[in-house]
């Protein structure tokens, strides 16, 4: 096969076939094949995930802290720092373990969405989860997150840092 020139790879003109092999069927859907094209998701489906999350994942633990941990509302008001401390560190260890078992937490599952090495197309490894949940935190704070308004990619700015993406994956079928 001749060598192909890059121009003519990045406007299209020359396709990659798709070669998959035996082993490639067998394997589970970890790996997503560099050559397929990727739809990102929108800013959408990733507010409608984080309002599904927060719902499912922050107000238990929020309940958790204010009732168990500091017995009422105005105890947690007395120590607020220690209280979202309590509230961050368990959601971050909980999406973590989400993020790493099946690249979804519940309301990227709702949503058809899954977290995915921007590079590889391969589901990302445990430390660059931890540190894109950490830096998400940090970038909230100064409002990282309206980066995804300004790029077609609608990458937010832990993703950029983290070299991670949102995708839009098609739901399983169940047999």
């Amino acid at each position: 096969m001749a060598k192909q020139r890059f121009r003519d790879v990045k406007q299209g003109k020359v396709s990659h076939p798709v070669q998959t092999t035996k082993d490639d069927k067998t394997k589970k859907n970890t790996k997503i094949n560099k050559n397929l094209k990727v739809e990102h998701a929108t800013a959408g489906l990733r507010f409608k995930a984080f309002v599904t999350d927060s719902f499912l994942l922050v107000l238990p633990l929020i309940y958790i802290v204010f009732y168990l941990v500091f017995g009422t509302r105005e105890e947690f008001a007395g120590h607020r720092m220690l209280g979202w401390l309590y509230i961050l560190m368990p959601l971050i260890i909980i999406q973590v373990v989400f993020l790493y078992m099946s690249g979804q937490t519940p309301g990227m599952r709702a949503y058809n969405l899954m977290l995915m090495d921007s590079h590889t197309r391969q589901r990302p490894l445990l430390g660059v989860i931890i540190y894109r949940q950490m830096v998400s935190l940090l970038t909230t704070i100064v409002f990282g997150w309206i980066t995804m308004f300004f790029r077609r990619d609608h990458r937010t700015l832990h993703d950029l840092l983290s070299r991670t993406t949102l995708v839009s994956v098609e739901p399983k079928e169940e047999k």
